[in-house]
């Protein structure tokens, strides 16, 4: 400290101030006061040292160099660019997770959309069913492993009761609401038919989608299942269209077959063989599946509404559409509490009722569709498959949106 400098000590009630002051009001760029303990004895002349971490030090700036003052501790700051940036990333991220959330709505919307204005949907044509279908697949196959599938294959009880549900319970009831259609409503007995072929198809794989999407670990479990179904579907398919209906109707083996292996084998094959190879790669591209899976399931409800628009808007389209609706949730229900039942010491319980409520509800619409147009002279055959497309993905992927809140 040069000899030009005079030295104050200014009491206060509770704190001793020390200034350093140029006499010739010639002020220093930079000026320190600090700020001392009444019962401290640090002398004056150690005030250099004041910069340990046992005294706090504030340094101040003369107002011609505010500019370059340092912080205030007191004062409080925003996020640092890097962490905004960082905080930008995960959020988007996080919004692209979520967008399972919105997919009821959107596929709502899609129908509705699909009902004002079918051209908007009518591009989207058979041929590029397989592959939307099989992206779903592929996205199911990138979030899992190959040791969930062999864990499905570890539970033959709930895979025969999947089978159970499929060709056993759901004809049942397609039969029962068949029958009332006719005698009931006294609709024409093809829209009876057709109300019964919906009932004699296999799963949907849109079924193995809502499941991932409300339980995760038992999606292998729906696909094998759904998988089992699809391929038996070529001998039961045929016995039970001629048991309730009265008509066998003669299905393409090996159609079923290509169509296991490129909606469902394939896709699921090559999600996890990425997974296994390309692991950062996944990681990258999983925040992107959920927003294309829900718009590919849009046009996978849409579409098949917009090209049959005419039969859903026939003079019996609204008592088909509450006979369908009937339908639908009675297999929903008994999927749900026939499980229950069954599988009531199971630690899983609750997700296996879930599932197997999906396996039971949601069928192949699609394939029964096919089915009626080829083999049917009726066009009305085709009337309640052409609703049933549209109302088992809606109250299916309802049903998605209300257990997953309550699982969340």
């Amino acid at each position: 400290m040069n000899s030009t400098t005079s030295q104050f000590l200014i009491q206060r009630p509770q704190f001793n101030h020390v200034f350093l002051q140029n006499n010739s009001f010639d002020l220093p760029k930079r000026v320190q006061f600090a700020v001392l303990p009444l019962s401290s004895n640090v002398p004056v002349s150690s005030i250099s040292k004041f910069g340990s971490s046992r005294f706090p030090v504030c340094k101040c700036a003369s107002e011609k160099f505010s500019g370059s003052s340092e912080r205030d501790p007191g004062q409080e700051y925003g996020p640092e660019p890097n962490q905004m940036v960082k905080q930008k990333k995960a959020s988007v991220v996080e919004i692209l997770k979520q967008s399972n959330s919105i997919l009821p709505h959107v596929v709502l919307a899609s129908t509705i959309l699909a009902l004002v204005y079918p051209p908007s949907f009518t591009w989207f044509t058979s041929r590029y069913y397989a592959p939307a279908l099989g992206f779903l697949m592929f996205a199911v196959g990138v979030n899992s492993s190959e040791k969930d599938f062999i864990k499905a294959f570890k539970r033959p009880d709930a895979i025969v009761a999947g089978f159970v549900g499929q060709f056993v319970v759901k004809p049942l009831l397609g039969y029962f609401f068949g029958m009332i259609a006719v005698t009931v409503f006294g609709l024409p007995t093809p829209l009876g038919a057709g109300i019964m072929l919906v009932s004699c198809v296999s799963g949907a794989q849109l079924s193995n989608y809502a499941t991932f999407l409300t339980d995760p670990p038992l999606a292998p479990l729906s696909i094998v299942m759904t998988s089992l179904s699809t391929a038996t579907a070529v001998f039961f398919t045929p016995m039970l269209s001629l048991l309730l209906i009265g008509k066998r109707l003669p299905v393409d083996v090996m159609g079923m077959v290509s169509s296991i292996l490129q909606i469902v084998i394939a896709p699921i094959a090559a999600g996890l063989l990425l997974n296994q190879l390309f692991p950062h790669l996944c990681e990258a591209i999983r925040p992107f599946l959920p927003p294309l899976s829900v718009l590919d399931t849009a046009f996978c409800v849409g579409a098949p509404l917009a090209i049959n628009i005419n039969s859903v808007l026939s003079p019996f389209g609204l008592t088909v559409l509450l006979l369908i609706v009937a339908f639908h949730l009675s297999a929903f229900v008994a999927g749900y509490f026939l499980s229950g039942f069954v599988f009531h010491k199971a630690s899983d319980v609750k997700a296996l009722q879930r599932t197997l409520s999906f396996e039971t509800g949601m069928q192949s619409s699609l394939l029964a569709l096919a089915l009626a147009n080829r083999f049917f002279h009726d066009p009305l055959v085709g009337v309640p498959p052409a609703i049933s497309t549209v109302i088992m993905s809606l109250m299916g992927f309802s049903l998605v949106m209300l257990w997953a809140k309550k699982n969340e």
